[in-house]
């Protein structure tokens, strides 16, 4: 019996195309490395004390975060970028998410570069935190600080803090407060030009 209701159909949707893009690189790079056994992530998605004079130095300074040390470090990754990346870039526009990430990649290289010149640095994790902490500053009001803001920052960042004084491991610490603090900066640097323009 026809009831003239008409069913809608459901297609899926490419939202989100700095952060899909940037899960499917960092996928292709897992698999590249296991093809390769680690030779390609070492050559181009690892970032360390290499010669200034080497033009990959540069560019690994961005393409290290597609780098990962196994899945469960990727995975673990591409959560938080899938969950939080999608409405940020929503909210401020593919280039401008673009830019913070690949700036927070920059920062983060150097960072390791100039502090810790013996140990090689890879993954997506000061991406992760930059996010985080740009999704709590989303809904700035002139000269107002979210309580949620000071909340995640002390959570987050403290914990990594604490974890990098006293926690001996392979994650880097630095990252994640780098990258919180550029998220951090990020959205109070975009809430106040969108303040401006109004």
């Amino acid at each position: 019996m026809a009831t003239g209701q008409t069913t809608r159909r459901h297609r899926v949707t490419f939202n989100s195309p700095v952060v899909l893009g940037f899960v499917f690189l960092c996928v292709a790079e897992r698999l590249l490395s296991m093809a390769t056994g680690g030779l390609s992530t070492r050559a181009l998605f690892m970032t360390y004390h290499s010669s200034l004079a080497d033009p990959l130095t540069y560019v690994r300074m961005v393409t290290h975060v597609f780098g990962h040390a196994g899945w469960d470090h990727l995975v673990s990754n591409m959560s938080y970028v899938l969950l939080l990346g999608p409405l940020l870039e929503e909210k401020y526009g593919s280039r401008t998410l673009a830019e913070v990430m690949a700036l927070t990649a920059v920062a983060c290289s150097v960072a390791n570069y100039l502090l810790f010149p013996r140990l090689a640095l890879c993954g997506a994790s000061g991406i992760c935190f930059a996010l985080i902490l740009l999704s709590s500053v989303t809904s700035l009001e002139d000269g107002e600080i979210p309580l949620t803001f000071i909340l995640v920052a002390a959570l987050f960042l403290g914990q990594q803090v604490i974890a990098g004084l006293l926690v001996q491991d392979d994650v880097s610490n630095l990252s994640h407060v780098i990258g919180g603090l550029m998220g951090a900066a990020a959205g109070f640097a975009l809430s106040s030009h969108g303040r401006q323009r109004h």
